[in-house]
């Protein structure tokens, strides 16, 4: 399994200090935190895309670029990509840059966002949002496996001997998630293509990932990609630690009830009681991210959101200090436990570019 941080990279005052970070500080801090991630033998960072306050991310690839100049081993990806309103001919040339400069540590994911407003910003409606993931992922697919693409549909002007450049290194494109949270339509999208589903399991009940995860591994299956078992799954989560439970509940209380996207709502008891959310000690922790193989299977991918609702950089820093040092390393091994041998890896850049050069063997 491959274990990492995601962040959405909001701006967000902190409600201890009254303080909120500049543009510059907070974009700083999401660098700060994939070096941090690297340093303690975590896989994956992967940032969000947003063209809207407070949020800062809003050029995924820049960032990813200058963090892969500054690490070795670290897996860059998107936690969110936006199919919907960006061109997939410049998302193919973006990656595929990308993916040469970071020598291959490269993967993304596909989702259509949560902010209505970005949809005529960039000419597009959201009512159309559905059909644009459908239309322009078509595209997409086609642009980084055939060397010249002719196009023709409802949402871009056509194409006609067009190249795609630079190509995908060694032939491979980058490996594409599909992230939904609500949307059954992404789930089947994702296993017809026989790529990853990824359900960022933030805010849902257990019950309703459950049945998300298993429409993407039945289709799967359906589609011929192999078993429902074989599907490539990643899973989202949201943790806070502190050695003594009762000091990590005391800390993030106030970040939680003024959270920008749950706060005002339930009890963070309740809330944690409902959701994937942990806030307690690393045992705990590592309990609670344990169970979710309990309803999602054997999965590829588990990331973190560590970063949310104004907490100061330091104390996140922190926070993957504890999941690198105390978590993770018992996560690697449990999972290990018992998982069958016809299961997956997490894809990577070598993996597929092994299993290319098999079928071209046969």
């Amino acid at each position: 399994m491959q274990f990492g941080i995601f962040s959405v990279g909001d701006v967000t005052p902190d409600p201890t200090t009254g303080r909120t970070p500049t543009e510059r500080e907070r974009i700083k801090a999401m660098v700060a935190i994939a070096l941090k991630a690297e340093e303690v033998g975590l896989d994956v960072f992967a940032t969000g895309e947003h063209h809207n306050p407070p949020f800062v991310p809003s050029s995924p690839t820049t960032m990813l670029g200058y963090i892969a100049a500054r690490t070795e081993r670290l897996i860059l990806s998107t936690s969110t990509t936006l199919i919907t309103t960006n061109d997939p001919v410049k998302i193919a040339e973006d990656f595929a840059m990308l993916q040469h400069l970071a020598d291959g540590r490269v993967d993304l994911m596909m989702g259509r966002g949560n902010t209505g407003p970005v949809y005529p910003w960039f000419g597009q409606d959201i009512r159309e949002g559905i059909n644009l993931a459908i239309e322009n992922y078509a595209l997409l697919h086609r642009l980084w496996r055939e060397d010249v693409v002719d196009w023709e549909g409802r949402f871009r002007s056509p194409l006609q001997g067009f190249t795609s450049t630079p190509r995908p290194l060694d032939g491979v494109p980058p490996f594409v998630w599909h992230g939904s949270i609500r949307s059954p339509q992404i789930a089947e999208q994702a296993a017809y293509y026989g790529d990853g589903f990824f359900h960022n399991n933030i805010f849902w009940p257990a019950d309703h990932t459950k049945r998300m995860v298993e429409l993407y591994r039945t289709r799967y299956a359906h589609y011929g990609h192999g078993t429902p078992e074989q599907a490539i799954v990643g899973l989202g989560g949201q943790v806070f630690m502190r050695k003594n439970s009762q000091d990590a509940v005391r800390e993030f209380r106030p970040y939680f009830d003024v959270a920008p996207v749950y706060g005002h709502g339930p009890s963070l008891e309740e809330f944690m009681e409902q959701t994937p959310l942990t806030v307690g000690s690393p045992q705990q922790v590592i309990e609670k991210t344990l169970s979710f193989r309990e309803y999602a299977g054997d999965y590829q991918r588990q990331l973190f959101l560590m970063d949310h609702a104004g907490l100061p950089l330091k104390t996140v820093l922190e926070q993957i200090d504890l999941l690198g040092e105390e978590v993770v390393p018992v996560l690697r091994e449990e999972f290990a436990k018992g998982r069958p041998a016809n299961v997956p890896d997490a894809p990577t850049h070598a993996s597929l570019l092994a299993g290319t050069r098999k079928e071209t063997v046969a």
